[in-house]
């Protein structure tokens, strides 16, 4: 049987002169870390780290009917966006009111967006906003921009080190609140991240990717891989598509309501299926009170009833571990529930992500 090869960033060869070790992540090679995962977080919530996320997929949306479409097909407000370089979370969400996949969008300017997805569910999102777009005949172009690279700049420092490298950048971006961007020198740069920490996205010409890897790193920036990048985001309760959501499970239940606008009065995919299904879980924080590792799909038993831990580790800022869980709506934080680790029934404490926020500690044991 013939073994389909991983796909590569454009800086799969700086990964592989930095002695990363390199798995496969959704059919791509990426690194898992470059030495010490555990430093790499350090890092991050302490100075400055960059990552590839080059293997997420940029879609431009473009045309005279692109904003309708949007809000058709999204299950935020993209009437949010009200002019150039903001940004905003959202979902795709399925008839029956599943995710999808959860993405950014950007507006780019006049009838212009941009939407990150997951590498995942790229080709999934590609092919169904194409059939989206073809039922209804509207005036849209869609086009999947592969011709981009990806690399986030993450912590306390990211965004100083950033203009270090790149000291043109700092008049356009200096001025950009969380969760705005602006286009400037052919990058999309963006004040966003999966981290917790302030930083930058940025997107740009693959060809451009390696010499802006190295300038970062001259800067001090340190490279960065996937395990890092899962235990900061597990810190900073950022939900992770195919853990803590999927198509069979409703943003409503899975600790992203905020992310559903059903007060507009628009008729976006899946909206109805929501309205008739009224949440009977919730997406909660777990800290594990005894010794041991929570992992995925570990049971949970609460006074209300069962539950199961959809995201689990260790986290190295807390020095314990730590979940999130999908557990019955009566469910609270201060609550102490039991996790079946290893056969052995643990105590855990319930509380609300995030855990970690810009460095902080926000949870009580």
């Amino acid at each position: 049987m013939t073994q389909t090869a991983l796909r590569t960033t454009p800086l799969n060869a700086a990964h592989r002169v930095l002695g990363a070790k390199m798995v496969d992540f959704a059919g791509w090679d990426m690194p898992l870390h470059y030495g010490s995962q555990i430093e790499e977080h350090h890092r991050v919530r302490r100075d400055a780290g960059m990552f590839d996320v080059s293997h997420m997929l940029a879609v431009d949306v473009r045309g005279r009917d692109a904003s309708a479409f949007l809000q058709r097909v999204l299950a935020n407000d993209v009437a949010r966006l009200g002019v150039a370089g903001k940004a905003l979370y959202s979902c795709l969400l399925n008839d029956a009111g599943g995710v999808l996949d959860d993405l950014i969008a950007y507006r780019l300017g006049g009838d212009r967006f941009r939407l990150v997805v997951n590498a995942g569910t790229a080709a999934k999102d590609c092919a169904w906003l194409l059939a989206q777009r073809d039922r209804r005949a509207v005036a849209v172009t869609i086009e999947p921009r592969r011709d981009l690279a990806i690399i986030a700049v993450q912590g306390p420092r990211a965004r100083d080190k950033t203009w270090d490298a790149l000291p043109a950048l700092r008049a356009a971006t200096e001025p950009l609140a969380h969760f705005q961007a602006v286009e400037v020198d052919e990058m999309l740069v963006a004040r966003t991240g999966y981290t917790g920490e302030d930083g930058f996205e940025i997107l740009l010409r693959a060809g451009r990717a390696a010499g802006l890897w190295r300038a970062l790193q001259e800067r001090g920036v340190t490279p960065a891989g996937l395990g890092a990048r899962d235990t900061l985001r597990l810190e900073a309760g950022m939900n992770l598509y195919g853990q803590d959501m999927d198509e069979t499970v409703t943003p409503l239940e899975s600790g992203l309501a905020w992310t559903v606008a059903l007060g507009d009065g628009r008729d976006f995919v899946g909206r109805r299926a929501l309205e008739a299904k009224p949440a009977t879980r919730q997406l909660l924080g777990l800290a594990l009170l005894d010794k041991g590792v929570m992992r995925n799909r570990q049971r949970v038993r609460c006074t209300a009833g069962p539950g199961e831990i959809t995201s689990g580790g260790f986290s190295p800022t807390l020095n314990r571990s730590i979940a999130l869980a999908r557990l019955p709506g009566a469910a609270a934080p201060g609550e102490e529930v039991a996790v079946e680790v290893r056969e052995n029934w643990l105590r855990a404490k319930v509380v609300k992500p995030p855990f970690v926020r810009h460095g902080k500690i926000l949870v009580k044991f």
